[in-house]
């Protein structure tokens, strides 16, 4: 059985990367809402987003940030991770910008560990692969984040206690 995981990300930006992630089928991750669904839960208001996200995440082995081009500047992603870290959940993040939505690649985006509160160091796993030309390859993106998914969501970071 796939280690059990939730993932964060930005929703808009990067579902599409998201669900790439998901067929790997190395892990098991919440099921991803879709935006009609996620729209039902938003319209409650905040504390049925934040009662959704406790649900999905409390019986999860990792809190995996799976970071775009604009990752670092949504609130409910670093919502996510302080919650993480304040739960003592393995903390960790993946780069999906070079992964293909509908064909397109995008850039790297901030890290959005530096916008919580209190984290110590985080790791951050980078697949992205590039051609001969300086160009992101998306298909050996793929590949790497596919060989190495599974080990790099053993390597999170937790909250120590003193």
């Amino acid at each position: 059985m796939p280690k059990s995981v939730f993932y964060s990300f930005h929703y808009k930006q990067d579902v599409h990367r998201v669900q790439l992630v998901r067929n790997i089928n190395a892990l098991e991750g919440q099921p991803v809402l879709n935006p009609q669904k996620w729209e039902e839960v938003r319209r409650r208001g905040e504390q049925a987003v934040k009662k959704w996200i406790h649900e999905q995440m409390a019986y999860k082995k990792a809190v995996i940030v799976l970071i775009g081009k604009n990752t670092a500047s949504r609130s409910w992603v670093i919502y996510e991770i302080e919650k993480a870290w304040a739960d003592k959940k393995p903390l960790l993040g993946i780069r999906v910008h070079g992964l293909s939505s509908f064909g397109d690649v995008d850039s790297a985006g901030a890290d959005p560990f530096a916008k919580a509160a209190g984290l110590g160091s985080i790791p951050i796993f980078d697949p992205t692969s590039r051609d001969w030309n300086g160009r992101i390859d998306s298909q050996a993106t793929y590949r790497k984040l596919s060989e190495n998914l599974e080990n790099w969501s053993t390597q999170g970071a937790i909250k120590r206690s003193w």
